[in-house]
């Protein structure tokens, strides 16, 4: 792609979301996810192949569905209240409505169905726009708005949690694995978020950390099935030995920093007296366990089956940077110690 059309289009990508941060209008506010969607279509699109071409028309109409939905629900609040500012819907209906117009942009559960398809038919760059950059916006909005019933949340929260988890079981294709893991934790976020948005912000700040290593270790191996897994040895074996670590790390296993979220969020919904929600949650979290143990084995405990009719690929020099990487894993290996000074900073 020309440099010039890539900058114009990740500058309209960040600016789309500053304006949805910065706004307290809802006309204002979902022109900014106008934006952010009509700018990430062209990247989305830009391997002129069949499966990126399905991939970005189903996720223009899932976004295009989702933002009318917003829109309409934002009009309904202004005739029934008057009021267009986002901290102001005080009616029921508008608010469950925009709750869940907005569960379809991020992709949660039941409303997830596109976002497994969607990552799928993109490459690994676009995808990691799409699994983290594309969720703040809407984010930002969930945190505004009052919400509408806790029934609501905690149930999208829950479906999220276990479909998350049993929707990855059986895949061997990394785009869906790491689809399924997002729905997965933007669950947990959705649980916590009423009786502590700084937990929820929290989680989605590790997730985002989690993902992007998760993303960046894939790109660099080039890998996006399991089988191609098994070859990451031979070419960067130090990373191969550091990667159960990452994908545990994003299962929430203890020592690594993907269970301070977890750890916190259980603690939160056992202090307000939903502890069959957090049993519930926590038993989620032992099928996506389950899928990051399965990773971890084919990448770092076999070798893939080689014989002399097989053709082995050819291993370039890869070109892409490692400092991000080396950052990122370093933050989701070894935080999990400074969680008493993060929630110290998160906690008004």
């Amino acid at each position: 792609m020309n440099p010039y059309i890539l900058a114009t289009l990740l500058f309209g990508l960040g600016l789309g979301t500053t304006i949805t941060f910065a706004s307290s209008h809802w006309l204002l506010a979902w022109m900014g996810l106008e934006m952010n969607t009509l700018a990430i279509i062209p990247l989305m699109a830009q391997h002129h192949h069949p499966r990126a071409i399905e991939a970005t028309t189903k996720y223009f109409l899932t976004q295009a569905a989702a933002a009318a939905t917003l829109l309409f629900a934002s009009v309904t609040n202004a005739w029934l209240t008057g009021q267009w500012e986002i901290q102001q819907i005080a009616h029921p209906l508008p608010s469950t409505m925009i709750t869940l117009a907005l569960a379809l942009k991020i992709g949660l559960a039941p409303l997830h169905a596109w976002l497994p398809e969607v990552l799928q038919g993109l490459d690994l760059t676009t995808g990691l726009i799409l699994s983290t950059w594309q969720k703040l916006a809407p984010f930002a909005l969930i945190l505004q708005i009052p919400p509408s019933s806790s029934t609501l949340l905690i149930i999208l929260g829950l479906t999220s949690t276990l479909i998350g988890g049993w929707g990855g079981l059986n895949q061997t294709q990394l785009r869906k694995i790491l689809a399924y893991s997002s729905i997965a934790h933007l669950g947990w976020m959705v649980l916590v978020l009423q009786f502590s948005p700084s937990i929820t912000l929290l989680t989605l700040l590790t997730y985002l950390v989690m993902t992007f290593s998760t993303f960046l270790l894939f790109k660099l191996n080039k890998a996006t099935n399991i089988n191609t897994l098994a070859m990451s040895w031979s070419k960067a074996p130090t990373l191969t030995a550091l990667t159960p670590l990452i994908l545990l790390s994003l299962g929430g296993l203890p020592p690594l920093t993907g269970f301070m979220p977890k750890w916190l969020i259980l603690q939160e919904l056992t202090k307000q007296g939903l502890a069959p929600t957090a049993t519930l949650a926590a038993l989620s979290a032992l099928l996506t366990l389950y899928f990051y143990l399965r990773l971890s084995y084919a990448m770092s405990l076999t070798i893939s089956p080689n014989n002399l009719t097989a053709m082995a690929p050819w291993r370039f020099p890869s070109t892409q940077l490692t400092y991000p990487l080396a950052a990122s894993t370093a933050m989701t290996v070894c935080l999990l110690p400074l969680t008493p000074a993060i929630s110290a900073l998160l906690t008004p």
